[in-house]
């Protein structure tokens, strides 16, 4: 059943129904969990059990899945499917399910070809393959780069760093900078706040002439505690009073330096990522302009 078709009212789930959602793809099925995920979050008060099937490669594999698929449907529960096959006896053959389907790679790769006035590959495995070697090798680079420079474990070549985290302990410092690194091939380092250097009014030493690189990260004090407390129970590290003098003693510092600061208390590291690039970019903007001024080529 296509996206098209109307859903029957039988393969409809009722509001208070758990409803099993497939990704199903025939490379790692990224897209489809994102693009997917993306639409499920429109409807916060329902509850998915999400599974991904990724690498359908073959037309038998796709009948499997069909088959798992007709075979929920008859057993009175309505599956959903979010489908970017690229590969068209593929795409063909899991639209053959009863169960509904949102296609995405089929109808949007139609309008593309439309418009470019030329049909595409529609190979698999483009998107999140290794595809360009060169811009692979400078994720892995940039994946490398990163772990040896998490939690300040190492300041070797910081010059390299495109972005350089500061925050204190448990404030999504790793996260984040694994994120960026893998996802948008950025050198990141991530440098603990110690209670040595919120005690003082500059930023720590080994940053200092990078500050133009830092980006800080803070976050509640319950949320601080709370995270802390699964580490180090009843310890004075995770005190709400430790917690939140390191969160006030941070912001002073990133205030009085000028540091981009972003809450991620409330935040997922993808939204944390996508702030941290959006200011990359105007700060890379604004630099181009000035050159542009100063060379007299601005219109």
């Amino acid at each position: 059943m296509s996206q098209t078709d109307p859903i029957p009212e039988e393969a409809r789930p009722g509001a208070d129904d758990v409803v099993p959602v497939f990704f199903l793809s025939d490379s790692t099925g990224i897209s489809a969990e994102t693009m997917g995920n993306a639409l499920l979050l429109q409807f916060p008060d329902r509850t998915f059990d999400r599974t991904v099937i990724p690498f359908i490669s073959t037309v038998a594999d796709a009948q499997e899945v069909v088959a798992a698929l007709d075979t929920l449907l008859d057993h009175g529960q309505a599956p959903l499917a979010f489908v970017t096959a690229a590969n068209d006896e593929v795409r063909a053959e899991l639209l053959r399910t009863r169960a509904p389907v949102i296609d995405f790679f089929g109808v949007h790769i139609e309008q593309v070809e439309g418009l470019l006035g030329q049909r595409g590959v529609r190979q698999p495995l483009r998107l999140h393959g290794v595809g360009d070697v060169h811009r692979y090798n400078e994720r892995m680079a940039a994946v490398e780069f990163t772990i040896e420079h998490d939690d300040g474990q190492s300041l070797r070549a910081l010059d390299k760093a495109d972005v350089i985290l500061l925050a204190p302990s448990r404030c999504g410092k790793t996260p984040t900078s694994m994120y960026l690194a893998l996802q948008h091939g950025l050198f990141v380092a991530n440098y603990p706040l110690v209670d040595e250097d919120l005690e003082r009014s500059h930023l720590p030493e080994p940053v200092q002439q990078y500050q133009e690189r830092c980006f800080g990260l803070t976050t509640t004090v319950d949320r601080l505690s709370r995270v802390r407390n699964e580490r180090r129970p009843g310890s004075r590290y995770s005190s709400a009073e430790q917690c939140r003098w390191e969160l006030r003693r941070a912001t002073d510092l990133f205030n009085a330096h000028r540091v981009p600061t972003i809450d991620s208390s409330a935040k997922s590291v993808e939204e944390i990522s996508a702030l941290i690039i959006q200011s990359l970019r105007r700060e890379q903007s604004r630099r181009g302009e000035q050159t542009r001024r100063q060379r007299g080529t601005t219109p």
